[in-house]
């Protein structure tokens, strides 16, 4: 997970994959797609704009004191995962609107800083002057095992958003 986008070897999503009942916003190189129970499919020249008007944000000490008592309530036996966090997707053309339900790919919430640069990345991908696959490329080449820090993962959607 980078930022508001949640990537594998072949596809990037806003959020995460499709998990029921959710559906999912995957980016390709051709344009957003709607996976689930109702797909849709855009090229990025009918893309007017995507956004994502309420992904979970929480200042650094909010994150580290819920991440705090998860891991006090882990270590007793007492937490139970909850359903990841929902964020509303939507994609603007020049037909209207959709708005769709995904799960966060955060545990706890993002940064506001990684929101802005996500949706920085966003804006770039419906104007023409970003491809996914950028993305893609980037977990083959790095393939991440372990979750990197806010820090890294700003660095990281600051290095894409500097890309030409």
């Amino acid at each position: 997970m980078v930022g508001l986008f949640w990537i594998g070897e072949e596809t990037a999503y806003v959020g995460t994959p499709p998990v029921e009942p959710a559906p999912g916003v995957a980016l390709t190189a051709a344009g957003p797609r709607v996976e689930g129970l109702e797909p849709q499919a855009w090229a990025w020249a009918e893309v007017l704009e995507v956004r994502v008007p309420d992904a979970p944000v929480r200042s650094t000490a909010a994150r580290w004191a819920i991440r705090a008592v998860t891991v006090a309530a882990a270590a007793v036996d007492a937490w139970t995962p909850d359903d990841p966090p929902e964020m509303t997707v939507v994609i603007a053309t020049g037909d209207g609107e959709l708005e769709t339900p995904v799960y966060s790919g955060a545990s706890v919430a993002y940064t506001q800083r990684e929101v802005d640069l996500s949706l920085g990345l966003l804006a770039r991908m419906t104007r023409g002057e970003f491809s996914p696959t950028v993305m893609t490329e980037w977990w083959r080449a790095n393939r991440p095992e372990k979750v990197l820090s806010s820090r890294d993962r700003e660095g990281v959607l600051e290095g894409w958003l500097a890309e030409g």
